[in-house]
């Protein structure tokens, strides 16, 4: 058999999925929410929360869901987004954004690596590398 095996990244959320899934639909062009299926009365998470939904950034898939269970873990900075920007103005906008509230972990700079780099943690626990071209 030869079916290729689809690879999503999957982010969980303690409550704010849907919240995050709208400001970053709202952040990157080509950006939309697919589906949400949500707890119902009864259901291991409160209800209306989200149990699980799909988006997608400038057209990549991702899926995420609001965990019921409080864990011990979290987003960790050593697995982030890398979104290589077309201009050094989106490069910005894409800083500014994902920064407010959250943590920089790297400036928005000029690198020998780039010409225009920030790498930001956003107010939701994600971590972010933004690069131009």
């Amino acid at each position: 058999m030869n079916a290729k095996p689809e690879v999503v990244p999957f982010l969980m959320f303690t409550g704010q999925a849907e919240q995050a899934m709208n400001f970053y639909v709202g952040l990157f062009e080509n950006s939309q929410i697919i589906s949400i299926k949500r707890y119902g009365p009864g259901q291991a998470g409160p209800e209306g929360a989200v149990q699980a939904a799909v988006f997608a950034l400038n057209g990549r898939t991702f899926k995420c869901s609001d965990s019921p269970p409080v864990h011990n873990f979290t987003f960790t900075p050593s697995v982030s987004f890398f979104v290589t920007a077309d201009d050094e103005a989106n490069v910005t906008r894409y800083f500014e954004a994902l920064s407010k509230d959250g943590k920089v972990f790297m400036p928005l700079a000029e690198y020998p690596f780039s010409k225009r780099f920030g790498w930001v943690q956003d107010r939701f626990g994600v971590s972010w590398q933004i690069s131009a071209q």
